[in-house]
């Protein structure tokens, strides 16, 4: 995914969220009703989780160090990861809260009956031109995949958080107009705190699918299937390499890849043919996948009767073995990494 369309869609949904948090907390001011002000309370949420978002990428975009030679892409993992978190305890628990105290002491709709609806009606407009601006930006990326696989598989968090959190939002104006709606023609306040407790479980819901996600980012993705192949090809295309002894991939952030792969070459081959064939294929791998920005070569001997690592241990079943007896060990500065 480009960092751009990301950014693109969290500015438009900060801007939203921050308009319609200001009209629910004037529309709760004069109503009282515990419905708007968990919606309230939502808008604010989300709209600290698109600061985190945007501070997030600011941050990864610094250069590595010393201490962190590959840079600080994870850090968008990382910010997206605490977006959860916030979305969990800042809007799913207060609802719920909200919702508990209200059932204990329900209160109807006194005055200014016009406003919670009119303000619901404004934001659910606000809102659909945020989600518009998300779903036009991912499906930028999203190729033939799925909603549902996309929000699973994407390695950059922008876009499934907001999509995720304006469908949330979303939702949740749908579930509030109902619960005012119904209180103000039954005059039970039990209505607006059943509205309120079902935006609570419904932003719990989605903050545990987004930290169940993120999750798995911050640990380490492997590149994807259709990245695996290209690359696998880019490989092999050339005369250099016999075969694929094995090959390991991880994305160090969202626009950044890893590849890690020993190669199979020609017994004949001296050092600096070696060195050149090492060169060849890392020019045809960044071709084919340019976020593989750290590439790591092993050029090995590949001798099956010595044993080792089989097709059951190696990636994408590709067979092989780990260090046969008299391979041959080449280190190489290849400006991005180290083969080894």
């Amino acid at each position: 995914m480009s960092a751009s369309g990301g950014t693109r869609a969290v500015i438009a949904a900060l801007l939203a969220n921050l308009g319609i948090a200001l009209t629910k907390f004037l529309a709760w001011g004069l109503t009282g009703s515990s419905s708007m002000l968990a919606e309230s309370i939502h808008s604010v949420a989300d709209s600290g989780n698109q600061a985190l978002l945007l501070l997030g990428g600011r941050r990864a975009r610094r250069q590595a160090t010393p201490e962190h030679p590959f840079g600080y892409g994870r850090e968008r993992y990382i910010y997206a990861f605490i977006v959860a978190i916030v979305l969990f305890a800042v809007g799913g628990l207060f609802a719920l809260y909200e919702a508990y105290h209200k059932f204990r002491h329900p209160q109807p709709i006194t005055s200014w009956h016009w406003v919670p609806v009119a303000v619901l009606v404004i934001a659910l407009t606000m809102e659909a031109f945020s989600f518009r601006t998300a779903i036009h930006e991912a499906r930028q990326v999203r190729g033939r995949s799925s909603w549902k696989d996309f929000i699973r598989r994407a390695k950059a968090p922008e876009l499934p958080v907001v999509l995720l959190e304006d469908f949330a939002a979303l939702v949740g104006l749908v579930l509030a107009l109902v619960g005012v709606g119904l209180t103000l023609a039954t005059g039970s306040g039990v209505w607006d705190a059943a509205a309120t407790a079902a935006i609570g479980a419904l932003l719990v819901v989605i903050a545990v699918v987004l930290a169940a996600e993120t999750k798995s980012l911050l640990l380490g993705e492997a590149a994807s299937p259709e990245d695996c192949q290209a690359i696998e090809r880019a490989i092999l295309q050339g005369s250099e390499v016999e075969r694929i002894i094995h090959m390991r991939t991880l994305h160090l952030g969202p626009e950044e890849l890893l590849v890690a792969a020993k190669i199979a070459v020609s017994a004949a081959d001296t050092g600096a043919q070696i060195a050149r064939s090492i060169d060849a294929v890392e020019s045809r791998i960044r071709a084919a996948v340019p976020i593989a920005r750290v590439i790591y070569l092993e050029p090995d001997i590949y001798r099956p009767h010595d044993g080792g690592e089989n097709a059951a241990g190696a990636p994408g079943g590709l067979a092989g073995v780990e260090g046969p007896a008299g391979a041959v060990r080449l280190a190489k500065d290849s400006g991005s990494g180290h083969a080894s």
